[in-house]
């Protein structure tokens, strides 16, 4: 069993998984800690919910849970780094149309030039101009 890193709702985490050529499962035990989810009978529960599994051996196999199968049944996308053993696990559809819907920019911090850290909840209530740049 290795190690993968995991970035989601912008929180880095270490977690248990195991590596299968091109897939990763997650220990079916480390699910609860790792994304507060937990697999039952009725389906994969996140306390009184549940999100029935169609078909349960694409997502459970005797080794721990598909992270790819479990990203695809509760509607997150999924950026996998084999090579670095990491994943980015991405906020669900259905929640970023909640966020948008209310025209509300969710809460970063990021240095300036000189490594003061700045937060978009200090500026709410202010107009900000953000400006984003990728040298790729």
């Amino acid at each position: 069993m290795s190690k993968l890193t995991l970035l989601q709702d912008g929180q880095i985490s270490e977690i248990a998984a195991i590596f299968s050529g091109e897939r990763v499962r997650i220990p079916t035990s480390e699910l609860p800690a790792a994304f507060a989810w937990e697999l039952k009978p009725q389906g994969l529960c996140q306390g009184n919910v549940c999100v029935p599994v169609p078909d349960s051996s694409a997502l459970a196999k005797h080794d721990g849970v598909d992270l790819q199968a479990f990203a695809d049944l509760l509607g997150r996308p999924l950026a996998l780094d084999l090579e670095e053993r990491m994943a980015a696990l991405g906020t669900a559809a259905a929640v970023r149309d909640g966020q948008l819907a209310t025209l509300e920019a969710p809460d970063f911090t990021l240095p300036d030039l000189e490594g003061k850290l700045h937060s978009l909840s200090e500026h709410r209530g202010k107009k900000v101009l953000l400006i984003a740049y990728a040298s790729w």
